[in-house]
């Protein structure tokens, strides 16, 4: 047997030798900013771009035997990346009537008007654009625009799929998945099912469907070519098992692995379909027993995602994507025309849907890996996911909830809530049919260089400003939130006068925050942030920090994610209530530094209010999860942490247990006990 120092001694010696020959491809191949200011206003530059009657996918359109990546390069110029400070606080002057004026122009509004709170979040994201115009992974003239959302989604991994594979079975010419993490699981399954669905249904019609899939598998040959095109036998292989073109002969298929070294994580997850509908997620392709976050996005909007698709890309596509030439701005789609999702609602709004819930319909089979049964529609997808939450004779009312949330692990785990008349647990949350609503594609570029200093993207600074410009509360969701430019913008916020409420799941990959430069668990920065807050004069402040740990719907206390129990996977932010960023960037040092993230930020209270209160109404977290005054979770009954948690000072060396699960993400091997964020 192997010694197991032997062992950890040659992952560490490959971890060295990869960031070595990482760092001499980095300072080879990237063109750096020089170290100037951030820009705090929009300027004549970025204003050019975002006015532009061009973008990527409009001249990929034009000669699509080109690649993205030429085109963007045509456009912008080259990638130069952006390693300036951000401005100090004191620098920031609210913003005049001509700025935001600036930045309404920016945008492509239609007959929308978009909201003060967001039109200042809009502008400081642009401002990100100045040394680098793809810094946001989407052509400036597609970042802000319009769309609508009728379908959201936060529920179990598993419940995502489903809709991502029903949408893949109705797709006419493409789809483009992206993830992060692909593995063969019964996730996998459902999508490979509806592959396999959707070549027999083209078959049908005597047609064919593009089909482009984008992950994150490290590889030794991304050092010198980030974007690596799989063959057949890498994509059909045991740990990822698509299908082969001859099980889907009618799909030209083409699948990438993408990923910038040392740690330019391809970290983006979403979907788009015929160019019509777009979802943009928090999940990866894989099993484990995380609560997740979807958003169906129909609209002009598309567009702006099919754009960030081209770019993730970058290489010429074989053969090309049939709907380059249709944008989604021509199309008549849209799911609140479907006579069967306005019946989801009647006069008196979302009523039916209630009665839905309550009374539920006959049981019908779930949709299921290796048993798939398609619906036609979201309505109907509905129907069948609630059908199945319907408590059976001589069930409790959570005891369907308990099964479902077991399910994606095949776990027992029992619940702990008290006995209940009803239980409130919709995973699917339709939205009644509303006129578009200004959106805008707040992304990050990946940075691959092992520092970090890569923070002026559009994610970030919209993050900062919603914050920073929130009058009333600030809402968040994240597994760990530990970015260090975060942190005093909370203290900040609370000190004049805004309630920030987060909520984090309890030791989510801590041995990953653990790491050198990481920014720690998330026990230690919430007491590190009460702790700020301990003087006299903060005394108000300190009751105006909020801070929970996920407990889910069917328990009363947080578990600890070593156990694979119960998690939470959601990224969200929502300021004031009418301001929501939802995507895929989590509050953690990877996310704001390093990893390529998508991200969308809606102008809309009523989409808001209803995440919100689905949020609460999903899981327990509110109920049972706050912590106490310094930051840590314990029991109400014993007084004691929960079982598994490090506490506020995980120890001398606690670095050293993250070495391990940092060179198994190297590797590209992700064994059981390393959490994929």
């Amino acid at each position: 047997m192997p010694c197991p120092m032997s062992s950890m001694m040659e992952n560490i010696w490959l971890l060295v030798l990869l960031g070595i020959i990482s760092s001499i491809y980095l300072y080879r191949r990237l063109v750096r900013s020089p170290p100037t200011i951030m820009a705090l206003e929009i300027s004549n530059n970025i204003q050019a771009f975002c006015t532009a009657p061009s973008s990527v996918s409009s001249e990929l359109a034009r000669e699509p035997t080109q690649s993205a990546g030429h085109f963007a390069k045509t456009l912008y110029g080259s990638n130069n990346v952006s390693t300036s400070p951000l401005p100090s606080p004191t620098d920031r002057q609210p913003l005049s009537k001509e700025e935001l004026d600036r930045a309404r122009a920016c945008g492509n509004w239609g007959t929308t008007e978009p909201s003060e709170l967001f039109l200042q979040c809009f502008h400081d994201a642009l401002c990100a654009l100045e040394h680098d115009p793809l810094a946001g992974m989407v052509s400036p003239s597609l970042m802000g625009s319009t769309g609508t959302i009728p379908l959201s989604i936060i529920a179990p991994l598993p419940d995502i799929v489903r809709h991502m594979s029903n949408l893949i079975v109705r797709a006419e010419y493409e789809v483009f998945l992206a993830t992060n993490f692909w593995i063969k699981s019964d996730a996998s399954r459902l999508i490979t099912d509806a592959l396999l669905e959707l070549s027999k249904r083209a078959g049908s019609r005597n047609q064919r469907v593009t089909v482009k899939i984008m992950y994150d598998r490290g590889n030794v040959k991304q050092v010198l070519d980030n974007h690596q095109i799989m063959t057949v036998e890498q994509y059909t292989g045991p740990m990822v098992q698509l299908p082969s073109p001859s099980e889907v002969p009618h799909i030209d298929m083409e699948v990438q692995n993408f990923h910038r070294p040392l740690l330019g994580t391809f970290h983006a997850k979403y979907m788009i379909v015929d160019r019509k509908l777009a979802i943009v997620q928090s999940n990866n392709i894989q099993d484990n027993d995380n609560l997740e976050m979807m958003t169906h996005l129909e609209g002009p909007i598309v567009d702006s995602l099919y754009d960030t698709a081209l770019l993730s890309w970058e290489k010429e596509f074989k053969p090309a994507l049939p709907c380059l030439g249709s944008p989604a701005t021509t199309s008549v789609f849209s799911s609140f025309n479907d006579p069967s999702f306005q019946s989801l609602f009647d006069q008196r709004r979302d009523s039916h849907f209630n009665d839905m819930m309550a009374n539920g319909d006959a049981k019908l089979p779930m949709h299921a890996p290796g048993d798939p049964h398609y619906d036609p529609d979201i309505a109907s997808e509905i129907r069948r996911l609630f059908s199945n939450l319907k408590a059976a004779p001589g069930e409790s009312p959570i005891d369907p909830v308990t099964r479902h949330l077991n399910l994606s692990m095949k776990q027992t785990t029992p619940s702990t809530v008290p006995a209940l008349d009803s239980v409130s647990f919709s995973p699917f949350i339709p939205h009644p049919p509303h006129a578009p609503f200004p959106m805008a594609l707040v992304n990050r570029a990946p940075y691959g260089a092992p520092t970090n200093t890569s923070l002026i993207v559009p994610q970030n600074l919209a993050w900062l400003s919603a914050i920073r410009h929130a009058q009333h509360t600030i809402f968040i969701q994240t597994p760990n939130l530990n970015a260090r430019p975060l942190l005093p913008a909370i203290l900040s916020a609370v000190r004049r006068g805004v309630e920030v409420k987060y909520y984090v799941c309890l030791g989510y990959n801590d041995s990953g925050e653990l790491l050198p430069g990481q920014g720690g668990i998330n026990e230690t920065v919430a007491a590190n942030l009460y702790a700020s807050l301990s003087g006299p004069e903060d005394a108000d402040a300190r009751t105006r920090l909020k801070v929970f740990y996920y407990v889910a719907k069917d328990q009363t206390e947080p578990i600890h994610n070593q156990f694979r129990k119960r998690s939470c996977h959601i990224k969200l932010l929502v300021a004031d209530g009418r301001i929501g960023i939802q995507g895929n960037g989590n509050q953690d040092t990877q996310s704001w530094c390093h990893s390529m993230e998508v991200n969308v930020m809606v102008d809309s209270r009523e989409i808001c209010e209803m995440w919100l209160q689905a949020i609460d109404r999903n899981q327990n977290t509110a109920l049972y999860g706050q912590s106490d005054v310094d930051g840590i979770w314990r029991s109400p009954t014993t007084n004691r942490e929960a079982e598994g948690a490090i506490g506020k000072d995980p120890g001398r060396f606690s670095w050293a247990k993250g070495v391990v699960g940092a060179v198994q993400r190297v590797r590209g091997s992700k064994p059981p006990e390393t959490v994929v964020v």
